[in-house]
């Protein structure tokens, strides 16, 4: 085991040390966690579901302390990481009706009755990045822990401590030990030996693309379930008939939000050219007007980067080379601060077009008409998220059908919302989570014939 001190981005000073897991620590907390299943099991559906009310309780009770941690510890602003606290409790809330619901089926079958159990995994692993360390560690082990899993939780090096802080509120709601368990580490150590560990019957990661492909190809070796959520380029498509004021008021916040840091970011911005000029004329007083700064303020929109490695990258794309149309202000001094940038023109090869860049950083493109909006919009190996703006249902369907991604908004920026499913196409992932049926895949079908011939 060896200690870690964990860094604020908003001023670069130590916040506390975590103790890392190695690998025997891995074992051990797997082996509790495989320990506690069969008790965790039993548990009769009533109690397992009031157990989780009580969980989602305490998270309510604690959502400022939640929320301040976070702005501390990832830089947030203070009204996104009370939306994320919000969002763990309802979560929790929401799946706590799944234990009493988990029905099988009875098939009709000559000779006999079949019905079939949905069954719980064992062990599940839950590895969360550090851009939003909440509501994705919850997607995980909310719906998990209902069908009667045990969850051991990795967080990011960068971010663990609201999720030491869940695990501490999960024992103080009565959840039997070794049930959820968090053990900090780094990918290469912690986050590789959990998923290849054998106790370990399934995998949920949400991450980059790259890291996703070397979890797939471990859990290959031993035909180990696995829900990826993975990278995104999505796109913000304006027509000329859509609400131009509108469109280009809450364009910045769908690609800024968390500074950028959000794989369902809306940072290619496709703007029919007969309206281009109005629509970047609209565009640069609300970037510019964007509030960067101390993400304590409840006036700040968008906090820092969340670390000077990250930010190196994301200047990477924004060098001389590149056409930057405007951009908005940031502070100076300590912190990991990267000011919002809008890059017009940009060409289809570009790389600010192509590769995910995780900053707040949009690159601007016109398009001729619907055929050439879809073609742009999937010209991508990602398919997350994407925003579709026209006065046109028609046309908004037809483009949302012909689109390659898992989930699209029609006049809004709204991808999650923990009633409906979430997930990508293409290189953007494998799986759903949230929705109605998230439970179902931390769950194996169970068919059992019983003969009623003599």
């Amino acid at each position: 085991m060896s200690s870690y001190d964990v860094i604020s981005p908003v001023d670069e000073k130590v916040l506390t040390t975590v103790e890392f897991c190695g690998r025997e620590e891995v074992d051990a907390h797997v082996a509790r966690a495989h320990r506690a299943f069969g008790r965790w099991r039993d548990v009769a559906p009533g109690e397992r579901a009031r157990l989780l009310r009580r969980f989602a309780e305490a998270v309510d009770a604690d959502i400022e302390h939640l929320a301040r941690l976070e702005v501390r510890n990832s830089g947030h602003t203070i009204g996104n990481a009370r939306w994320e606290a919000g969002n763990v409790r309802d979560v929790l809330a929401y799946y706590s009706a799944a234990p009493e619901r988990l029905t099988g089926r009875q098939i009709p079958v000559p000779g006999g009755v079949d019905i079939t159990f949905q069954e719980p995994l064992g062990v599940v692993a839950v590895i969360v990045p550090w851009n939003f360390p909440m509501p994705v560690a919850a997607w995980g082990f909310a719906p998990a822990l209902a069908a009667g899993n045990t969850v051991v939780l990795k967080p990011a090096e960068y971010t663990p401590l609201t999720a030491l802080r869940l695990q501490e509120l999960a024992a103080e709601a009565g959840l039997p030990e070794d049930v959820l368990q968090v053990v900090p580490g780094t990918g290469g150590e912690a986050g590789e030996h959990l998923v290849t560990h054998p106790l370990v019957r399934k995998v949920v990661f949400t991450g980059s693309t790259a890291v996703g492909k070397r979890i797939m190809r471990h859990c290959a070796d031993q035909v180990k379930s696995l829900t990826l959520e993975l990278g995104g380029k999505n796109a913000n498509i304006v027509f000329a008939d859509a609400d131009l004021e509108r469109a280009a008021a809450t364009a910045p916040g769908s690609a800024f939000d968390n500074a950028g840091q959000d794989c369902c970011s809306r940072s290619r911005v496709l703007v029919q050219r007969s309206v281009l000029d109005r629509f970047m004329e609209l565009l640069e007083p609300a970037v510019k007007g964007y509030a960067v700064g101390d993400p304590a303020d409840e006036s700040t929109s968008m906090g820092p980067l969340i670390s000077a490695a990250h930010r190196e990258k994301v200047s990477s794309y924004v060098d001389d080379t590149a056409s930057v149309a405007f951009r908005g202000s940031a502070p100076s001094g300590p912190g990991y601060w990267f000011p919002p940038t809008v890059l017009a023109p940009v060409t289809r090869d570009a790389r600010q077009w192509r590769e995910e860049i995780f900053g707040p950083v949009i690159a601007v493109m016109a398009f001729e008409d619907e055929a050439e909006a879809v073609a742009l919009a999937n010209d991508t190996e990602y398919g997350l998220s994407g925003s579709l703006w026209t006065r046109d249902i028609g046309r908004a369907l037809r483009v949302c059908r012909a689109w390659e991604s898992g989930n699209l908004s029609v006049n809004s920026h709204s991808s999650v919302r923990y009633w409906t499913p979430f997930g990508g196409f293409k290189q953007s992932g494998l799986g759903r989570e949230l929705g109605p049926d998230a439970v179902s895949a931390f769950t194996e079908t169970k068919n059992v014939f019983i003969s009623t011939e003599e």
